[in-house]
């Protein structure tokens, strides 16, 4: 695995470097279910939970909202599939953009939605998106589009947590990650909420929504 210095030198990049072009930072409350959620997109190559946003050097699962950083996660996807626009606002059908003091059961700002563009470009289409789901939700939508910032990944134990089948002890037993994930996920109400703010465009594009 890269160090997470070197991972985040790469993410912050200049706006011609082809990662950039082909990399999209986004917080969506619980980095678990963005990654979920985004992984299923066709032209996606990889989605990674981490942090970004703040002012703290390698933030870690304990300290990354007092340094002032989102869960994010980064999503590494194929121009010639998918546009950044366009995952951005499937992105946005994903979350509860009405909502600035977290999301579903996770309060703070550790989980407020934000997008995070690279470039002039995925700024400029970042608003058009943003633009698009405030006509359709009358003017309600408050995900922040922020300036952009280094990426730091979360701890191993967070990546791919949805689909682990190492067990943990959790408050729904000693189980497997996956299925503490789908526990957590359905308690929490992200896809009910969802649902309820979106109604017949929540998880638009996204095969097997909510899964």
């Amino acid at each position: 695995m890269l160090p997470l210095t070197f991972l985040a030198v790469l993410v912050s990049a200049t706006p011609h470097a082809s990662v950039q072009a082909e990399t999209a930072i986004l917080a969506g409350g619980c980095f678990w279910c963005v990654e979920s959620d985004l992984e299923k997109l066709p032209g996606v190559r990889d989605v990674v939970s981490g942090y970004a946003g703040g002012k703290t050097q390698n933030p870690t699962y304990k300290n990354y909202e007092r340094g002032g950083h989102r869960e994010v996660v980064k999503v590494d996807f194929d121009e010639t599939q998918i546009s950044y626009g366009d995952l951005v606002g499937i992105f946005l059908r994903t979350v509860d953009v009405t909502d600035p003091g977290g999301q579903f059961c996770d309060r703070g700002f550790g989980y407020s939605t934000a997008i995070y563009p690279l470039d002039q470009k995925q700024a400029a289409a970042a608003k058009a998106e943003i633009d698009k789901a405030n006509k359709a939700l009358g003017g309600k939508v408050v995900t922040p589009i922020e300036a952009s910032a280094v990426f730091w990944p979360a701890e191993d134990y967070h990546q791919a947590y949805y689909k682990s089948n190492k067990r943990t002890l959790t408050r729904f037993g000693y189980v497997t990650r996956a299925e503490a994930y789908k526990g957590y996920r359905k308690a929490c109400g992200r896809d009910a909420r969802v649902k309820s703010v979106w109604g017949g465009e929540a998880y638009k594009g996204i095969p097997k929504a909510g899964s």
